[in-house]
């Protein structure tokens, strides 16, 4: 989980004893000095926008870091350094560590780690990178339990665990790992109670967790929960994610061309198929991404991205006006307010605004050339 920047609308000055913080209206936060041209400054010179960057990783064998424009959303000149190639997991730790899964170390699975520069967005490797999972592993998706220090990895039919340590370094979790479904994708709620795993073990299963104060997992009561219980054939689940409010699962289903939505028990996790699921979708959605009330799937092979808003008391989807948007999608994210879309598509890296009323999108700029990113992080 992160916490947003204040962007207040006028000049405020907050006196905590001896402590002074000016806030300036549009700008952020006043304290360490990241000023710089991608950080967008305005006014004093320790007076700035919060810097904000995209990550990104994927058939280059590079991590490269993209500049973010607070202001209009748009991506200032990348920086490349070696990283994984074809990797299906990247996350950003408390804003001070990035962490990508490696799956084709020979020795096993691996995830390589760096920690963030908040002034420049640069990465530098954490001492012991990369963290070999062990044997018989195969890294995929990743998602992180702040509240516990934990990274979660989706690996071949189990979850692993990683504790994150004060420098970033990565050790096995006691107990782990914990057994799951095939799937390559793992997420966890919000408030950090629950993770949730996809499983394309026919005809295709969601895996639910709790996660206690240490970050270790317990398989729910009645998981895995069919992706689609009316059907008999295999459906491919994959990309997941869990809403905004925590209320709310959602995964892509690539064998149907649909997307399955379950209402999450805030008591015990367990998954109930949220009325009308699985909603139909582009063809083979793969890439998710969802902030506010909204949910946006990139359909890989008509290369269209399709956008919903998500009913805050049902979970229903309804289509956002103009979906889907011709836009092929390799893979996508968002900023944390809602403002822009981030997607890798044939044309490079693209910025899309979000119509704050209808989740409509619209094109912001133009691309910046990227080849074939796998996996996008935003950091604040």
């Amino acid at each position: 989980m992160s916490t947003t920047a204040l962007r207040p609308t006028a000049i405020f000055l907050i006196v905590v004893g001896s402590l002074a913080l000016s806030l300036v209206g549009g700008c952020g936060y006043s304290g360490t000095k990241v000023c710089n041209a991608a950080a967008g400054c305005c006014g004093p010179a320790d007076l700035c926008v919060a810097p904000r960057y995209l990550y990104a990783d994927g058939l280059n064998s590079q991590i490269t870091v993209f500049p973010v424009n607070p202001g209009t959303g748009t991506l200032g000149s990348p920086i490349s350094i070696s990283g994984p190639t074809d990797s299906l997991g990247m996350a950003a730790f408390s804003n001070s560590f990035l962490y990508a899964s490696n799956p084709v170390i020979l020795s096993g699975g691996a995830i390589d780690a760096w920690s963030i520069d908040l002034g420049t967005g640069a990465l530098t490797p954490v001492n012991g990178s990369p963290f070999i999972i062990g044997p018989f592993s195969s890294a995929g998706g990743l998602a992180t339990n702040p509240s516990a220090q934990v990274v979660y990895v989706a690996d071949a039919g189990k979850i692993d665990a990683l504790q994150v340590g004060p420098t970033g370094a990565l050790t096995t979790l006691a107990g782990s790992p914990f057994p799951a479904g095939t799937g390559l994708y793992v997420t966890v709620d919000p408030q950090d109670r629950f993770v949730f795993a996809s499983d394309t073990t026919p005809p295709g299963n969601v895996w639910a967790f709790t996660a206690n104060s240490l970050g270790a997992l317990t398989a729910v009561q009645g998981s895995p929960f069919a992706a689609d219980p009316s059907s008999s054939t295999s459906t491919n689940p994959s990309q997941i994610v869990v809403d905004s409010t925590g209320n709310f699962v959602y995964v892509a289903l690539m064998a149907t061309n649909q997307v399955a939505a379950f209402s999450i028990a805030p008591s015990t996790g367990a998954l109930t198929p949220v009325p009308g699921s699985p909603f139909a979708t582009g063809n083979s959605p793969l890439s998710m991404t969802t902030v506010n009330n909204l949910l946006y799937i990139g359909n890989a092979k008509d290369e269209t991205i399709s956008g919903y808003t998500i009913n805050s008391t049902t979970g229903v989807l309804t289509a956002v006006p103009g979906s889907p948007f011709a836009v092929g999608a390799g893979s996508l994210t968002s900023d944390l307010f809602g403002t822009f879309l981030y997607v890798s598509g044939a044309q490079g890296m693209l910025v899309f605004s979000i119509d704050p009323n209808t989740g409509g999108l619209t094109q912001v700029g133009s691309p910046v050339p990227y080849a074939g990113a796998t996996v996008l992080t935003y950091v604040p």
